[in-house]
């Protein structure tokens, strides 16, 4: 639903003032978020409702991904110590694409080596895959030295205090760029 909207909401913004702001992909205008009820690592449910009033960097990813995964939540750990105090109103929520090893225990672990505040969210198998189609978030199993692996989208979303989303960041972005536009958020 979201994935076909995704390239044309990004694509057609035109706001002058918002793409120059923000140097992730703008969506312009913003829209809700997709809603979502999952188990958090932290052993509440993990809906987006809970963190109506904060900033919500939202990943998917999974807890034995070799490479992308722990370099995106570096950076992501990076850029909340960047915004120092202000770190309080963004919340880091990571989805899993493997709900057959992570489960709350393990994405809580997993996740404190990164941030202690950082929740991630996982749950039977269908439930992950709605959140996942709502996000446009592709991924599928593959072979890998050592066993399967998981190859899947690795862009996160901005949502804005009210819930909208407003920015999608690829893949390779630094702790600066995404300070930068955690902090133009803030501001509004």
């Amino acid at each position: 639903m979201l994935g076909a909207a995704l390239a044309a909401a990004l694509s057609a913004a035109s706001g002058p003032a918002a793409a120059e702001a923000l140097r992730a992909g703008v969506f312009d205008p913003p829209r809700p978020a997709p809603p979502f009820a999952l188990r958090g690592s932290d052993g509440e449910t993990l809906d987006l409702a809970r963190y109506r009033g904060k900033l919500v960097v939202l990943a998917f990813g999974f807890t034995s991904c070799p490479d992308v995964c722990p370099t995106t939540l570096g950076v992501l750990a990076s850029a909340r110590k960047k915004l120092g105090a202000r770190a309080a109103d963004v919340q880091v929520v990571y989805v899993t694409v493997d709900p057959e090893r992570d489960d709350a225990a393990r994405m809580r672990g997993y996740l404190a080596a990164f941030d202690p505040t950082f929740v991630g969210g996982t749950g039977d198998p269908d439930a992950l895959a709605a959140v996942r189609e709502q996000y446009g978030i592709v991924a599928a199993k593959v072979a890998q030295a050592g066993g399967d692996g998981i190859s899947h989208s690795s862009y996160t979303y901005l949502i804005d205090r009210a819930g909208r989303l407003r920015a999608l960041v690829p893949y390779g972005r630094t702790a600066d760029d995404y300070a930068h536009d955690l902090d133009i958020l803030l501001r509004e």
